[in-house]
């Protein structure tokens, strides 16, 4: 009998036994196949644990000067540096160090917790958040940078984690929304909640990633309080105690940021600032909460090894 093509097929498929089309399917053939998959699993490649890899990187130290309230951050500009506290701007002078305005809010008043600064078309944008009061929300301040009096507000509302700095890049936002070990944070969640997140002009999340594990080890109780982008496309953050500055950079797969290096510098994590207008020096202001100094510094190109 002459059958067409695709029953012939059937036929001849239906008629090999189940062994000769699927192996063999005894429980000891079964048990040495998981035993083989096994192994092989085991035998792949294994990610190198996590380390805070240093490669000799330290800033030089240029300059510091004494800056009353400048308890969390800093900002800086072509001629004056910004000192931030919780509820206070100063300005002073960066070639003198001398002060030339102060905008000092209300203790217990709206604004609670300043953070980092930036200079942004034409006016001081603050962080800030009602750290540590719950629940957690955030806004962004603007400020006059000639007079520091207050010209905008735009609340960012209750979010995951308390806001300390955000910064315009590439037509997008790039904001950390801190969260904490001690104090401050929703409960149920921790430092390792903390994420850099990429908004659009509403402030829509579009992206968002974590923070490698060995960098969040570095935090003790508290969290990421400062960052900011290099030229060089690399992310440069710190926490709020150590004197270290991480390089990072967003990975190609995955939602953890990449671990580069980290740079040795002369004050005590917080949040700090590019001095965008020194071209090509990597110049960059910080604080020194014990000593309510503003600290200047430069910092090492990252090898072309590294990037």
């Amino acid at each position: 009998m002459h059958l067409p093509r695709p029953a012939a097929l059937v036929l001849a498929f239906t008629a090999l036994p189940l062994v000769a089309l699927f192996g063999d399917d005894t429980t000891e053939a079964r048990s040495a196949r998981t035993t083989a998959n096994r192994a092989w699993f085991q035998s792949l490649p294994v990610a190198p644990a996590p380390t805070l890899t240093k490669h000799g990187l330290s800033a030089t130290e240029l300059a510091r000067w004494p800056v009353r309230g400048a308890n969390q951050g800093v900002a800086v500009d072509a001629e004056a540096f910004y000192g931030i506290g919780n509820f206070v701007v100063v300005k002073h002078r960066k070639d003198t160090g001398a002060r030339l305005a102060e905008w000092i809010g209300l203790r217990g008043g709206s604004t609670v917790h300043l953070n980092g600064g930036l200079l942004q078309d034409g006016q001081l944008v603050l962080a800030h958040s009602n750290f540590p009061q719950l629940p957690m929300a955030s806004s962004l301040e603007y400020f006059d940078p000639t007079t520091l009096q207050p010209v905008k507000s735009l609340s960012l509302g209750i979010r995951l984690g308390s806001l300390t700095w955000a910064e315009r890049r590439e037509g997008f936002w790039w904001a950390c929304f801190s969260n904490y070990n001690d104090q401050g944070t929703t409960p149920g969640f921790d430092q390792r909640w903390t994420h850099v997140g990429k908004f659009d002009d509403r402030w829509q999340m579009i992206e968002s990633w974590l923070f490698p594990p060995q960098v969040v080890a570095t935090w003790g109780p508290s969290s990421c309080s400062g960052g900011s982008w290099g030229d060089d496309g690399l992310l440069y953050v710190t926490g709020h105690d150590a004197k270290e500055l991480y390089v990072l950079r967003l990975p190609k797969m995955g939602v953890v940021l990449d671990y580069v290096t980290t740079i040795d510098v002369p004050f005590e994590g917080q949040s700090w600032a590019w001095d965008r207008s020194a071209a090509g020096e990597r110049i960059i202001y910080g604080i020194s909460r014990k000593d309510q100094e503003v600290i200047v510094a430069r910092i090492p190109p990252i090898p072309a090894s590294l990037r």
